[in-house]
């Protein structure tokens, strides 16, 4: 088999280098950009690059505070790392967001090959909303699998990306390709497409185009499938029991289609296959899943990236940050994303560096890696200029919310509104009838309230997701029994006990599913439900106008379940 071309490029420009060669002649970042292609402009550019600056740019890092840390800045003036991460915690607004970003990626363009950053974040819509404050909610991308519109999903990933566009952000940890085949993997629920693996693929396709559209690189995740995963792997390692096939037809078969339409980056997973693997090695440290899977037979071609390397799931106990970040490397990572803490930070560099200084194979593994996350730079950024870069707080206000998105999310959610079973409806409250509504999610409250403002309200906490308070078990139904109609909004396992209590309801019960509807399977006897998979308030009021009978619910399950109870 003939070597991969980047590969042989590398070969060609590094020779059999000593552990440490001096740097080629510098072309900046810049003077590369308008040569051939990508990945020969890369390797050249990886060619004139110190240990340092190879190094730096595997480094994707978070950092603490509503404005750019003096760690942070250190980091990116002096080592020229690949990227930042932008969470919840980063923004005090977003017109300071847009300024912060621009000062970070001036900082990139003050080093000496001017190497910009990729600037990520986690804007799925949906369930998983980094960046919030004006940015646009979505019913999320369970609820696109019951519109059962690619288009929706193109959409989607464009006004999100023109969002991020906006704020200067150029990459999202989005989308979500996993595919949901076991109910009790919650930690996925309606943040996938579906339980079917080619709807899960063409949707994921879809959106991955809208971001591309909006100048924002998509990064699919979780490789390989964190689907039927039961656990969270930010806490533990999930341990997945499928052989091989499986996951090639179930699981990988997104990935398949992604990689066919050039989705430019996937997250590795923290989740042990030990029926394919033989071990709990995770997939995110396992040169079988990332090069012999993911780039042998898959085909993929971009750049890999992993979840975060401060999580349980990776750890497990028995390394360190460090430690794990090489095995990484080593295994076929590109960007090592480190979100948190500044300490391990550090300690991950100055171990990797000394790898690097010390064994020739190890530099290696770090110059392909480099020379990847270059290409994906070059291809991304290279054909728009330094001048994009900096995005303009100015006009943040004008273009966030993206014009038009509030109307098609409206739209999308009313779309997706599910019947699952429709005994009462439409209702609509007699005159002097009690109402209560009862759950757990804020936006249900504030718009079932809107819509009748006589309801009396019952609100118990979303937390412990897995199980109910006993005093709730107690409180909720006793309550529930003195009026005429419950309108219950059932979310998570804790919210399932609750609704478990109150059957001698019967039908005076109504129940909206928010987020995964997957708690449904284990309320049969529920004679009116209807499912609206997102939190937001489009979701409510499209839920609660197909209750009362005012629009018809279009959408269509987009999981199969035989139950969900753990």
């Amino acid at each position: 088999m003939e070597p991969p071309v980047l590969t042989a490029l590398l070969c060609a420009l590094l020779g059999a280098a000593s552990p440490a060669p001096a740097p080629a002649a510098a072309r900046g970042f810049w003077d590369e950009a308008p040569a051939t292609t990508p990945e020969q402009s890369a390797a050249r550019l990886a060619a004139s690059m110190s240990d340092g600056e190879l190094l730096g740019q595997t480094f994707c890092l978070g950092y603490l505070g509503t404005a750019p840390s003096a760690e942070i800045r250190a980091w990116i003036r002096d080592r020229g790392i690949g990227g930042v991460k932008i969470f919840s915690r980063n923004v005090a607004d977003l017109p300071s967001l847009a300024r912060d970003v621009a000062e970070m990626q001036r900082l990139s363009q003050s080093t000496r090959l001017a190497v910009p950053l990729l600037v990520a974040t986690d804007q799925e819509g949906g369930w998983v909303r980094h960046i919030k404050r004006e940015t646009s909610i979505t019913p999320g991308n369970l609820a696109i699998g019951a519109a059962g519109l690619p288009r929706d999903a193109y959409l989607t990933g464009w006004y999100l990306g023109r969002e991020l566009a906006a704020l200067g952000i150029n990459m999202d940890f989005a989308p979500t390709a996993d595919t949901y085949s076991d109910p009790e993997a919650t930690v996925i629920g309606p943040r996938s497409f579906g339980s079917d693996p080619a709807t899960v693929g063409l949707f994921s396709a879809a959106y991955a185009a809208g971001l591309a559209t909006a100048g924002v690189m998509a990064t699919a995740k979780h490789f390989p499938g964190h689907g039927s995963a039961d656990r969270d792997s930010h806490g533990r390692l999930p341990v997945i029991r499928i052989d091989l096939e499986t996951l090639l037809t179930r699981d990988l078969l997104p990935y398949r289609i992604l990689a066919r339409e050039g989705v430019p980056a996937v997250m590795s997973g923290h989740l042990a296959f030990p029926d394919i693997l033989g071990d709990l090695t995770p997939a995110s440290l396992s040169p079988f899943m990332l090069k012999t899977v993911l780039r042998e037979r898959i085909g993929f071609r971009g750049m890999v990236v992993t979840d975060d390397m401060e999580m349980e799931g990776v750890l497990n106990g028995t390394l360190d940050v460090a430690a794990a970040c090489r095995l990484a490397l080593e295994a076929g990572n590109d960007l090592l994303l480190i979100s948190h803490s500044p300490p391990s930070q550090e300690k991950t560099w100055h171990a990797l560096a000394a790898a690097m200084r010390g064994e020739p194979g190890f530099r290696a593994v770090v110059t392909e890696a480099a020379t990847r996350v270059l290409a994906e730079k070059l291809r991304l950024l290279g054909p728009r200029g330094r001048d994009a870069l900096f995005p303009d707080p100015d006009r943040v206000a004008a273009t966030v919310p993206a014009p038009g998105a509030a109307e098609f999310f409206r739209q999308s959610a009313a779309r997706a509104v599910t019947l699952v079973s429709g005994r009462r409806v439409p209702w609509r409250p007699a005159p002097g009838e009690r109402v209560l509504l009862c759950g757990q999610i804020d936006e249900f409250f504030q718009v079932g309230l809107a819509r009748w403002p006589e309801a009396d309200t019952l609100a118990f906490s979303y937390e412990p997701f897995y199980a109910a308070d006993a005093g709730d078990l107690k409180r909720v139904p006793e309550r529930a029994r003195r009026y005429d109609t419950v309108v219950f909004c059932l979310a998570n396992y804790n919210s399932l006990a609750v609704l478990d209590r109150m059957r001698d309801l019967g039908p005076r019960l109504l129940v909206i599913s928010a987020l995964s509807p997957v708690y449904l399977a284990e309320a049969p006897w529920v004679s009116t439900a209807v499912a609206v998979y997102g939190s937001g308030r489009d979701s409510f009021r499209a839920g609660f106008a197909v209750l009362a009978g005012e629009i018809t619910a279009a959408g269509t399950m987009p999981v199969s379940f035989t139950g969900a109870a753990p």
